[in-house]
This record gives C-alpha cells, structure tokens and sequence, in this order.
C-alpha cells in the first residue's frame, strides 16, 4: 500500500510538472509530450482532480497566451482523456466561463481567441452531458448513431440543430485563428504562427465527425419530412459545408498541419439531400494521424563511425611482412602508392555501383508505389461503378415493374379490341340488313311510279276524283323521300361508327406492338447489367488479389532497399580514409574550373557583344526607312503588319526569359543571343512593314502609326545598347518595348476592314424587321406621350399645365411626323428593290448591295432609338425629375437620325420618284416639328423657371467690388469647366466613330454612293450627327434645301 501511495504520488508530480510545462506564457505550441504525460495521469487517477486543482491557481487572468495554452491542453483532455474528465469539467464551468468573458472585453489578439475557444469548450461539455453516447472523441459506430437518434422525428430534428451549434462553434474557432494569421508569409513556419495553430487539429477531428453524423442526420430527416419543411436546416448545412471545405483546404495547404495530420478532402458540392440514393455516395471524412518517434529519444546513428578494429588488421599484415622478408626498403612507398591508386579505383568503383544500385532501388520503389496508387484509384473506381450499377440495376426493376403494368394494360386493349371486333361484325350486321332495306325501298319506289301512271290513265277517264288523285300523289312522294333520307343517315352513322372502330382497333395493335417491344429491351438490359455485376464481381477479386501480390513485392522492395542501405554505410566507413586526399584534388580542381569558368563568362559576353552591335544595326537601318524618300512606294496590309507585331511582342517574351537565364547564370548566353537574334529581326521587320502600311492610311492613323514605329525603334535601340554594356546589362528592362509593339499591334487591328456580324442572306429579313420595330417604337411612343398628358391634366395645373400640354403637343406633333415618314421610306425602300432587283430575288438584292442595307438597317435602328429618348426625356420634365435640356438634345438627335434614314433611302433612288418627293417632305416637316419642340421647350423652361431680380442698391463700394471680383472668378470657372466638356464631347464623338467604324470607302459597284459602315455592334447608342469628312457633292449626293442634314451611315 505504501509503493502504490508513492506510485501515486510521484505519478502526480510528474503531471504537475507536465502541466507547468505546457501550459506557459511562452508563444510556442503544447509539446505532444507533456500534453500526452497529461492524459495518461486523468487515466491513472481516472479523473481530472490533479489537472483542475494545478489549473485552479494559474494566474490565466493575467497572461491571454496561457489562458490560450489551458484552452488547448483542456481540449486535448476532453477529447482523449478518461471519460470522467467530463464531469470533473462540468463542476468547473464557471471558471472556464469567467476566463472568456473576461478576455472578451479586452483588445486582445489572443484574449479574442479565447473568447470563442472557451464558448466552443462549454458547448463540447453540455453536449455530451446531453449525450453521453457520444464521446467527447466523437468517435461512434453508425449503428449507435441510429441507436442515439431513436425514431422519434422531434428527436432527430432537436439532435440536428444541436450538432449544428456544435459545428458553428468549431468553424468560428477556426475562422477567427485564420483571420490573425498573415497569410503573406509562411506563418506556419514560425513558433507565433504554430501557437495558434496547433489547436486547429482538435478542431479537424471534431469536425469530420459531426460534418459525418449531420449528413445521416439529415438524410434520416428528408425520409420523414417533407422538403419544404427543412428548407432551413439545407441551407444552414451548405452554408457549414462551404466554411468546412474551405477551412479543409486552408489547411492542407500549410506545411505545419502536412507532418502532423492527414485532412480528408471534401466533395466539390453538398450531398443532395432531395435523392435518397445520394446517401450511397457519400464517403465519410477519414483524420488520420501519423505515428511520431518519440521526442525524447536521439536517432540512432546509421553509419559506424569507429574505425578501431578494422585498423588491426593492416598493422598484423605489416608485422608478418617484415619477419618474412625483412625491414622494407626505400622501395616500400613504391608499394604503397600503388596500393592506395588501386584501392582509390575501387573505392571509385564500388561508389558508382553503389549508386545505380540506389537509383534503381528508388526507381524500383516509386514504381511501385504508383502501381499501388493506380490499383486504389482504379478498386475506388470500381467500387462507384458497383454503386452506380446498383442504383442502376433498381432503376431499371422499377422500370421493368411499369413495363409490366403496361403489359397488363395491353391485354386489356387486346380485349377491348376483340369487343370491338365484335362490335365491328355486329355493325356490318347491321349495315347489311340496312342495305336490303334500302333496295325493297327503291323497288317500292318503282312500284309507286307505276301505280302512279296507271292513276294518271284513270285521271284522263274520271276527272271527278281529280283532286283525290293528287291529294294521294303528294302524300306518296313525302312518303317516299322522308324513307330515303332515313335510310340515308343511318347508311352515313352505321359508316362512320364503322371506321371509327377500325382506327380504334389499329391504335390498340400499334400500342400493343410498342409496348412488347419495350418489355423485350428492358429485359435484355436486365441480363446484361446482371452479367456486367459478374464480370465486375471477378474483376474486384482480380484486382484484390493483384493488390496483395503488389504489396508483396513492395514488401521484398523495401528489404532489398535496407540491405543496400546497410551495403551503403559500410562503404561509406571505409571510403572515410581517403577524404583527406580527395579533398585537397578536389580543391585544386575547383581552383581549375574557376579559371574556366571566368574565361567562358568573358567569352560568352563577347559573343552577346557582337550580337547586340549587329542588332543595333539592323534596327538602326529600320529606323532610317521612316524617313526614306525612297521607302514611300513600298506599301503593306495591316492583316500583315498585325501577325509581324504578335511575332514581335512573342520575341519579347522570349528575349526577356533569355535575359532572366543569362542573369541566373552569365556563363551560357545561347538562349539570350538567339532571343536577341530573333527579336532585332522582327523588331525591324515590324517597324519596316508599320511604315509601308501607313503610306496607305488614312493622315491621322497613319502619323501616329509612325510615331509609333519610331518610338518602337528608339526603345528597341536603347535596350540593345544596354545589352552591350556589362555595367548596365543587369538594368536593362526588355518589356519597355512591349507597350509601343501593342500600340503598332492596336493600330493595325484598327485599320484592317471591318466585317459583317451577319450572313447576308440574312440583312433582307433584318430591313424587314428593323423598319417594323421602327414602327413599333413610334406607336408606341405616341401612346406613351397620350398617356403622359392625360397624366399632367390630373396632377398638375395652371402655369405647368399649360407648359407640359405645349410640350407634349410639339412631341406629339413630331411622332406623327416622324411615323409618316417611315412609312414613305418603306414605300420607297420597296420600289427600289422591285425596280433594281430584275430577275434577282430580294434577297439577293439585298446581299448584292449590303452596304446600302446595312445603312438602311443602322438608320432605322437610329430613328427608332431617338423616339424612345424623346419620349422618357419628356416623361422625366413632366415628372420634374429631368432637364429641358435633354428633351432639347434628343430633338437634335431625331432630326439627325431621320436625316440618316432619308440618306440611305436617297442613295439608291430614282431622283423623279414620287416617293422621294414626298420622302424630303416629310423629312422638312420631321425638321420642323423638332424645331417647334425645342422652341415649346425653352419657352416652357423660361416661363417656370423663376428669376431672381439683381438689387444692388444695399451694398457698399467694397461689397460690390468683392462680389465683382466672385462673379469674376466663377465666370472663369464656367469657362473652364465648358472648355473641359466640349473637350470631353469631342472625345465621346470621336471614340463613338472609332466604335462605329468609321465611314467606309465607296464599293467598286457603287463609285459615287457613300456606304454604310461595317457593323459595330458594340455600342446601343447610335452616333451622333456630326458633319463627316466625306467628299464634294455629286449629282446624287445630298443638299441642305432637301430637309436633310449630313450624318454618318453607321450599322449596330
């Protein structure tokens, strides 16, 4: 009893010094030793008396890195020691509480993670005081899990929520650790960074376990309850599914977690809880973590450093040698130079040997290895496949049970149609019997005519009865007809019942027919998916066996590797005795490289030197090309000038990783010479081919295309200069000349032709189509501007009553202006298509003369936009919400836009034609309209807007001179900010026009029409109506005294 009471004693002391030891103020992890020394004394005294009454008299409130430390050391308690420990901690809460709430109020970077460590530790113990099936572990069979659940569904629903809690307070604890570490640098390297980490892999067992248990929970759930019901608890589960996921794939990729715990990965996507086979697929997360050595033993040294016994036997040789032959002689150092050089060869030998040996162990090794792997991958493989071929194997029963029914049913249509069949006979019966009828009617018919001329030859005899003769006529020919329209109508329903049967009775065959051939497919799938189980039955042995075979020879792999190993280090022992030697020639020989390697450096930047002057030359000679008078009749395509400058700027690339090399290491400069080779080359043949493209450009694009080139040569020039120098080579910047080669590159995409966005077979139906939705939209317009007045008339009255009614009169007035003429321009559009197109299609017409088309096209889109910005402009001055000048602005912009769309009609069209009379009539009319709009809207503006009245009379000399000098300076501003706007708008127009494309060069087929810009379709605004740089007017070209202003002829 005494050596237990010792035993006892002793064992307390050493877990107090434990505690003392991993629970300090240092910054640095709980060392797995002291914690471990823990652990096994609440299993000596089963219980935590000795840990809580060491705990107790910490000073925790005066140090958050120790309250940090207990935190850790008292979950790794809970987790892992006896299971007694949890009352014990029960009795203890209040402190455990006191500690956080304490550290919650201060500004701590570790008194925050106390907080949330100690509410993640009260919750852990509630828990499973709840729940004692589960221990705090959380390690439980699946069996306990349904056991611990019950059937009960409130107890299923209530166990759910409370492992939701559980988990929040375990993905909060990990969140708040992340979001303090500096993820710039690698934290988990550093003793501050691995303080706060270490906990994390309590957090990572604990959470695969309830990520597990939640996933059954609710799949159980969805089996009892409808969806809708637990719509709360999937999104709460998804939400922890993602944090889950991404707190798993954080720490994988840390280098501190990699030695200590194995992470399970997650699936990409939340199970489905919607589909009960998904439970199938679900694979529960595995932690594993591996076996470490302990810390306080030294590894065992492999290699034997001793060399006392070996070195006997030379001295035991050496005495046998002189009691045979006598002393040695000078001869002797002969002997041993000789011995030394052969014993150094097999040293040499015996090394290399030893060597391959290893490589080939390891090459034998890690194939092995990867067939391992592969043979997993593959039996996992095999395993889904078996899963899937289950779910399969129960969808096609439940689809071979429905074959079954339909079966069924067909024998019942085979029935229905024998009835049928019957009813069909019975019905031709019927008809049969009809058409006897039928003929004894007409024969009595034919008997009446004769009874009718006999009563005729009687009538000539007796004229008394003359009247009862006809009585009796007319009552026979009634009688007569009403028989052969019955007999008629029911020929005509016995006919039609009779077909309708055998449609009936077809259908039925058809059905039948269909259906037995569904039931054959369905069961020859059956067959062979039960023959596929089979075949992946034997094929699982197979690999099940091979598996076995593999880890065999891996087994008989990893001896051979140790025997190596042991031949390894006795080499190495014995090869020891010649370091000294070897060293001194190795020092020499690194003395002899040195020399070479200087001189191969030298001789490396000679051959740079010479590359980069004959760069420089060839770019020198690009450059004076820009100014060569000769160099003006050479011309270039941009498609040409854009695969030269890709070429450029990929040279780059090059030349810059060639540089990075030369830099890493200056004695092989191959790749930076070749890159250098190659970039010149391309660099001059870029800046050459920019210069003939621009002599067929237009002025503007082409002077910045060729200040562009030079600018590419100047950059280019300088670079190669600092290539030729040493002191500047490591300065030299290769991507400066990117930026003018992708100005050289964006030039050329911008002067290449533009192509159409569509087929065109299509641009017809488009015309169609876009003067219908031009249509559409002023209708539309016009209603809404009908709508909008009746809207004024009861929200406002007087003064803005009268304002808002003069406007959207004028706007009204310009609808129907507007409307009237599109429809002249249709009118026209369609006689210029019947009268150019002759034998052609409209179609093809349309494809022929495709600029015009898709001028046609961008106007009409134009028109159709403006009206609509007439009419919300006009809807936000109503509503006070919006500016005249915006209604004025789009006046502006419908008069340009119906003046596009008379050019584009006016281009193609007969100068005598009616419909162009009436087209510029209406297109004077839509200018006017427009300008009584702005007109109504600048009187309006000037009739609300109120006027402040200039009373100067009250200041004095000094107040009027301070003011003057204000009025002075804000007059300055406005002229400033009205300098900066029209800058802005002349800048928005040209980036509109370079978006648009531009106006395009007359067609070969139409020499002396303007032709519509290629389509854009970059941009839903059409362009403005400016004044284009187009050529003098021609015959057909467009005149001011016509109603039409100049605008550009741009497609969207």
């Amino acid at each position: 009893m005494q050596a237990a009471g010792k035993g006892l004693r002793a064992g307390r002391a050493a877990e107090a010094i434990s505690i003392s030891k991993a629970i300090n103020t240092q910054e640095a992890p709980v060392k797995e030793k002291h914690a471990r020394r823990i652990i096994l004394g609440t299993h000596h005294e089963k219980g935590a008396f000795t840990f809580w009454s060491y705990a107790i008299g910490l000073p925790l409130p005066s140090s958050s890195i120790l309250s940090w430390k207990f935190c850790h050391v008292l979950h790794k308690v809970l987790r892992d020691g006896h299971p007694n420990v949890l009352h014990d901690c029960q009795r203890h809460r209040s402190n455990i509480r006191e500690i956080g709430d304490l550290w919650g109020h201060l500004h701590d970077r570790y008194g925050q993670l106390v907080n949330v460590y100690t509410k993640l530790l009260l919750t852990k113990i509630s828990f499973h005081l709840k729940h004692p099936q589960f221990p705090a572990g959380l390690e439980v069979t699946d069996e306990v899990l349904e056991k611990t659940a019950g059937t009960d569904v409130n107890n299923i629903f209530q166990l759910t929520v409370e492992m939701f809690d559980y988990m929040d307070c375990e993905l909060r604890l990990s969140e708040s650790v992340f979001r303090q570490l500096n993820t710039a640098i690698a934290v988990s390297q550093m003793s501050s960074g691995q303080c706060r980490l270490a906990p994390l892999i309590q957090v990572i067992q604990d959470c695969s376990h309830l990520y597990h248990y939640t996933v059954k929970l609710m799949f159980k759930l969805h089996a009892c309850l409808p969806a809708d019901t637990l719509q709360g608890h999937r999104d709460r589960f998804h939400e922890q599914f993602h944090s889950l996921r991404n707190f798993f794939r954080r720490a994988s990729d840390m280098l501190y977690f990699k030695r200590l715990i194995q992470i399970p990965r997650l699936p990409e996507g939340p199970p489905n809880f919607l589909r009960a086979s998904a439970l199938a697929e679900h694979i529960k997360p595995v932690v594993v973590i591996p076996e470490e050595a302990p810390e306080d033993e030294e590894p065992e040294n492999l290699i034997e450093i001793s060399t006392g016994p070996p070195a006997a036997e030379p001295a035991v040789v050496a005495d046998l040698f002189e009691q045979t032959f006598g002393p040695p002689n000078g001869s002797l150092k002969d002997d041993r130079d000789v011995q030394i050089e052969t014993l150094k060869r097999e040293v040499e030998a015996l090394r290399a040997e030893l060597e391959k040996i290893k490589l080939e162990a390891q090459r034998y090794v890690s194939q092995l290895k990867g067939q391992v792997n592969a043979l997993e991958a593959e039996l996992e493989e095999q395993r889904k496949q078996k899963q899937k071929a289950l779910v399969d194997n129960e969808q096609l029963r439940h689809e071979l049970a429905q074959l079954r029914a339909a079966q069924r049913d067909a024998q019942r249509s085979q029935g229905l149609r024998e009835e049928a069949e019957k009813r069909a006979s019975a019905t031709e019966a019927r008809y049969q019997k009809l058409k006897e009828k039928h003929s004894e009617l007409i024969s009595t018919h034919a008997e009446l005519l004769r009874k009718n001329a006999d009563t005729a030859k009687q009538l000539t005899v007796t004229q008394q009865s003359q009247e009862e003769v006809a009585r009796v006529k007319e009552q026979l020919a009634f009688q007569m007809e009403q028989v052969r329209r019955e007999s008629e109508l029911k020929l005509e329903e016995q006919t039609d019942l009779l077909e309708k049967l055998k449609r009936e009775l077809d259908a039925k065959e058809g059905e039948l027919v269909r259906t037995q051939e569904a039931l054959s497919r369905t069961e020859e799938s059956g067959s062979e998916l039960n023959s596929r189980l089979d075949a992946l039955s034997a094929e699982k042995a197979e690999l099940s066996s091979a598996m076995q075979r593999r880890e065999a020879d891996l087994r008989a792999a990893q001896g051979l590797v140790r025997e190596k190993e042991e031949a390894l280090s006795r080499e190495q022992q014995r090869g020891s005795q010649e370091a000294a030697e070897l060293q001194r020639q190795l020092a020499d020989k690194e003395s002899q490289e040195q020399e070479l390697q200087r001189r191969l450096v030298d001789e490396q930047f000679a051959v740079l030197q010479a590359t980069a002057t004959e760069a420089e030359r060839i770019l020198q000679d690009a450059v004076a090309k820009l100014d060569d008078p000769l160099h003006l009749r050479c011309t270039s395509s941009p498609d040409y000038l854009v695969s030269r400058a890709q070429a450029a700027l990929d040279a780059v690339s090059a030349l810059e990783k060639g540089h990075a090399q030369y830099l890493v290491s200056e004695s092989d400069a191959s790749v930076l010479v070749a890159a250098l080779t190659q970039f010149s080359y391309l660099a001059a043949d870029t800046i050459v081919r920019g210069s003939a493209t621009s002599h067929l450009a237009p002025t503007d694009p082409a002077d910045r295309l060729v200040d562009t080139c030079r600018e590419c040569g100047a950059r280019a020039l300088e670079l190669v200069g600092q290539l030729r120098q040493r002191q500047t080579l490591r300065q030299a910047r290769p991507g400066l000349v990117r930026t003018p080669l992708r100005g050289i590159l964006q030039l050329g995409q911008e002067l290449k032709p533009k192509s159409l966005d569509v087929r065109q077979e299509e641009l017809g139906a488009m015309v169609d189509k876009e003067m219908a939705a031009t249509s559409a939209a002023i209708e539309d317009a016009v209603r809404r501007i009908e709508d909008m007045m009746n809207q004024a008339r009861h929200a406002s009255s007087g003064v803005k009553l009268e304002v808002n009614e003069r406007i959207l009169n004028s706007c009204t007035d310009l609808m129907k202006a507007i409307r009237l003429l599109v429809t002249t321009s249709t009118s026209l559009q369609k006689e210029i298509v019947e009268g150019g197109r002759g034998a052609a299609t409209q179609q093809e017409f349309y494809a022929k003369n495709s600029r015009w088309t898709e001028g046609l096209i961008s106007a009409s889109k134009a028109v159709g936009w403006g009206a609509t910005q007439l009419v919300e402009s006009a809807d936000r001055v109503v509503l006070h919400t919006g500016k005249y000048e915006e209604l004025i602005v789009c006046s502006h912009e419908i008069a340009a836009s119906t003046a596009q769309l008379v050019a584009a009609s006016k281009v193609k069209a007969d100068k005598h034609s009616p419909h162009l009379g009436r087209l510029q009539e209406c297109s004077r009319t839509v200018n006017e309209m427009a300008a009584n709009v702005v007109a109504s809207t600048t009187s309006g503006q000037e009739q609300i807007e109120e006027r402040d009245t200039m009373d100067f009379s009250g200041l004095s000399l000094i107040k009027l001179k301070k003011q003057e000098m204000e009025t002075q300076v804000r007059v300055l501003e406005l002229e400033k900010t009205l300098e900066v706007e029209r800058v802005r708008l002349g800048e928005l127009r040209k980036q509109h026009y370079v978006l648009a494309g531009g106006v395009g060069t007359p067609s070969e087929e139409e020499p002396s029409r303007p032709s519509a810009a290629p389509r854009s379709g970059t941009s839903k605004k059409p362009p403005l109506a400016q004044k284009p740089s187009v050529a003098p007017r021609q015959d057909q070209q467009l005149d001011r005294k016509d109603g039409i202003y100049p605008a550009q002829l741009v497609n969207y």
